[in-house]
């Protein structure tokens, strides 16, 4: 066997091939890419040592015969030991004449609610509630024109920055109110709707919270609506400080070849939001995206649900992994060629 065979290599779906030993002889480039790692890394190392937690890989080696049928395992997590973090799969096992052959198809960590919209409950509710909010709304803006008028100058920056958010909310709920086509999506800045986010961040937390940043400084703009996005990871954030954690780094990474569903797009922008909090009950696990599921007593649920229309609406996902002093929100977005259809 070949490190590398030349039709597996054109192929976007993550391949490795082992001996008979299980030992990994070969991978295509999509799925060093999938991992993290170059190429060679993976090369020798047990398929089984990959699995992080459990033993599925290892068992399936065992009971796999030469005329055994393939095996599926399920949303099984993956890693090249202590390199990166666990990435998450289904994976089809073959035996082979000289080894295995495992298929990787990628998977959030876990499944999620996609419905198309809010239930009508729910939207019926938030009508209610963005009616009742206008007024005082109204007064907050007012109350902040007239400190910046009597403050002097360090109170400037916070009175526009109080201002701006009204105004941000006042729109959202006039839409929540009375519900219009999405407006095309613009060039955005990434880390210009991230620094937005950190700096309501720190007025909102103070000193209780660490805020760190961790950008990719060459990623391009996103074709998005900057508002919704500053929203989506706004909510993701304040979840953060609300669960108790006293450390959030905001990161970006670009992902070449990502799958978003059952789409391949060529690149994406990764959001990450990371934070050190207690991490989601597992009660919860599957449910952290459906309306009015909270893991607070004073939460009100829709904080989630609202960042996944977000993503929706950009074609893209959003996903999670959660353990406790570790926990990764992840908004991943397509990369659209302007003029592109972005907003249907």
């Amino acid at each position: 066997m070949t490190e590398s065979q030349p039709t597996a290599d054109l192929l976007t779906t993550p391949l490795a091939w082992t001996d008979g030993e299980g030992r990994i002889v070969g991978c295509n480039p999509a799925f060093a890419r999938w991992l993290g790692v170059g190429l060679r890394r993976p090369l020798g190392l047990p398929l089984a040592a990959l699995e992080v937690s459990g033993d599925a890989l290892a068992t399936a080696l065992a009971d796999a015969g030469d005329d055994a049928p393939s095996r599926r395992l399920r949303r099984v997590p993956m890693q090249v030991p202590a390199v990166g973090e666990p990435r998450f799969a289904d994976l089809w096992l073959s035996s082979r004449d000289d080894g295995w052959l495992l298929e990787v198809h990628p998977v959030d960590e876990f499944a999620h609610h996609d419905g198309e919209a809010l239930p009508a409950a729910v939207a019926a509710a938030l009508k209610g509630l963005a009616h009742e909010l206008r007024n005082p709304l109204a007064g907050i803006k007012g109350a902040a024109q007239l400190i910046a008028r009597r403050g002097g100058e360090s109170t400037l920056e916070l009175s526009q920055l109080i201002q701006s958010e009204v105004e941000r909310l006042t729109a959202l709920l006039e839409r929540l109110m009375s519900p219009r086509p999405q407006e095309p999506h613009a060039p955005v800045n990434v880390h210009a709707v991230l620094e937005r986010v950190l700096r309501l961040a720190e007025s909102d937390a103070g000193w209780a919270v660490r805020i760190g940043r961790d950008y990719d400084p060459s990623l391009p703009e996103l074709l998005g609506d900057a508002d919704r996005l500053s929203q989506a990871a706004w909510n993701l954030v304040r979840n953060a400080i609300e669960a108790g954690a006293t450390n959030i780094t905001l990161r970006t990474r670009a992902e070449h070849g990502a799958r978003i569903g059952a789409e391949q797009v060529p690149l994406a922008l990764r959001f990450d939001i990371v934070d050190d909090g207690p991490g989601v009950p597992p009660e919860l696990a599957e449910q952290v995206f459906l309306p009015l599921v909270s893991g607070r007593a004073d939460g009100s649920g829709l904080g989630l649900a609202l960042a996944q229309q977000v993503a929706r609406e950009h074609r893209g996902t959003l996903s999670y992994r959660s353990r406790p002093g570790h926990t990764v929100f992840t908004l991943l977005l397509p990369v659209q060629e302007e003029g592109s259809d972005a907003a249907a």
